[in-house]
């Protein structure tokens, strides 16, 4: 079968009340992404352009940390009452069968570690049995809250969910439970999801009913069994959502070390599933890498560092408990340590930021140096500039953001403050303890301060 004649649709209407969050399940986070970008990766894959999702429970919440996916957000459909699973597809339906295509592959919003593997295998299998409809199965010692899959005769008769399962009726629990993943034929299931009922214990219409009906009608259902593969497992408590995130932090470790990437204290590292690494990079834990950081070659991030969509290039140093987002920090540069650069900042070659510097929205230029205790927003500073300590710039107003300029080769005293709007011309210097409000022309000194006067001790005290 081709991806091309296949739709996905997620299911991510659920509030997840065992979660205990009032954030919607599907925006739950491990190593930093929402559960449901999880399974926008994997399917962008095969399904790029045909991926429809069901929100409900915090849709406003869910458009928003969307919003600047435009091809994903003009395809959610709202589910407005948490009928269940076979009620958020009858959502979905009308739109489904507008698109005409043949095939149906349908996710929870919980199973983020689900694979592009997996999913080509049902679909595979879906057409070599010539199936009407096709699910993953799992066979676990303990099934759980899962719902149990029936057979007879190995042919798949039904699944019943767990709080609707009875010995008595239905025989000796078995150890397949399904795992919530389908493949339909569109025009083969469409008239059975209407004859879903909510007659259950739960009073939901229930997606699983459709395997039973389908069935009874002659469809060919089929069951895919991987196995123990606790990959595809739904996340329902924040027990299993922490075990799920050990496990990919696992995966993603193992993976970066045989790429060549050295990373020492592997138990107290967690690098998120978009991070880009090249061999050489040297991590020491505990650190955290997120969002769609990249990391050149011969980068060394030593210990307790936190960095997020930030671009650090060939051999620069980022010493302990520094923190890093949307920045570019360029060969050869220092930072740290205690040094925090916020988004907008670029550091250019050579470039020096020490402890306890903050940088906001601000370019610092070649060889320039701003080595300890100060804070530098909305700044341009050209190159071999030297910031001392206790310099800021007083960017804001109290309506308004202002930039500072600093030209190249400029010398700015200690405990300087810089009131925006302000240049300090090329080669310039700030005498320290200035509070500087005008321009400084280039090749001038710039001194603002009162005069110092001197006076016997006792002079003072009587």
């Amino acid at each position: 079968m081709s991806a091309s004649d296949c739709l996905a649709l997620i299911l991510a209407a659920g509030k997840g009340k065992r979660m205990y969050s009032d954030c919607p399940k599907v925006l739950l986070r491990i190593l930093d992404q929402p559960l449901l970008s999880y399974l926008y990766m994997t399917l962008e894959e095969d399904f790029a352009g045909r991926i429809w999702t069901v929100i409900g429970h915090g849709a406003d919440m869910v458009r928003e940390h969307f919003v600047d996916r435009p091809e994903l957000s003009s395809c959610f459909i709202i589910q407005e009452q948490p009928l269940g699973t076979g009620h958020a597809v009858l959502c979905a339906w009308p739109e489904i069968t507008k698109q005409g295509k043949e095939w149906l592959l349908i996710l929870n919003g919980d199973t983020p570690l689900v694979n592009s593997a997996h999913l080509r295998l049902l679909l595979e299998s879906a057409q070599k049995e010539k199936a009407d409809m096709a699910f993953l199965s799992l066979a676990l010692p303990d099934p759980g809250a899962f719902g149990r899959v029936l057979r007879r005769e190995g042919q798949v008769e039904a699944v019943i969910e767990a709080k609707e399962y009875d010995p008595a009726k239905h025989g000796k629990d078995p150890c397949e439970i399904n795992a919530g993943i389908y493949c339909l034929r569109i025009s083969s299931i469409g008239s059975l999801l209407a004859a879903i009922s909510n007659d259950n214990a739960a009073g939901e219409y229930y997606l699983t009913d459709v395997i039973s009906l389908a069935v009874g009608a002659g469809k060919k259902v089929i069951a895919v069994n991987l196995g123990n593969e606790p990959a595809l497992l739904g996340l329902n408590t924040v027990k299993e959502l922490a075990e799920a995130e050990e496990r990919l932090r696992n995966e993603l470790i193992d993976r970066w070390l045989e790429k060549g990437v050295l990373i020492r204290s592997v138990d107290q590292v967690r690098i998120g599933p978009e991070v880009y690494l090249e061999p050489g990079v040297e991590i020491t834990g505990p650190c955290e890498i997120y969002g769609k950081s990249q990391l050149e070659h011969g980068v060394v991030v030593m210990a307790n560092t936190y960095i997020r969509d930030a671009e650090l290039r060939a051999g620069c140093l980022i010493k302990p408990f520094s923190h890093l987002e949307n920045c570019l920090v360029s060969p050869g540069c220092l930072v740290g340590p205690f040094a925090r650069v916020r988004p907008g900042t670029v550091l250019e070659e050579g470039s020096m930021v020490g402890n306890f510097v903050e940088l906001k929205k601000s370019r610092l230029g070649r060889g320039s140096k701003a080595s300890h205790l100060t804070y530098l927003g909305d700044a341009e500073i050209g190159p071999e500039v030297n910031i001392g300590a206790g310099t800021i710039t007083c960017n804001y107003d109290g309506r308004t953001k202002h930039k500072t300029v600093i030209e190249a080769g400029a010398f700015i005293g200690s405990n300087t403050a810089l009131i925006a709007p302000v240049t300090v011309g090329e080669k310039a210097l700030v005498g320290a303890g200035s509070v500087i409000t005008r321009d400084v022309p280039a090749d001038h000194l710039g001194l603002s301060r009162g005069k110092q006067i001197n006076r016997p001790r006792k002079q003072c005290l009587d």
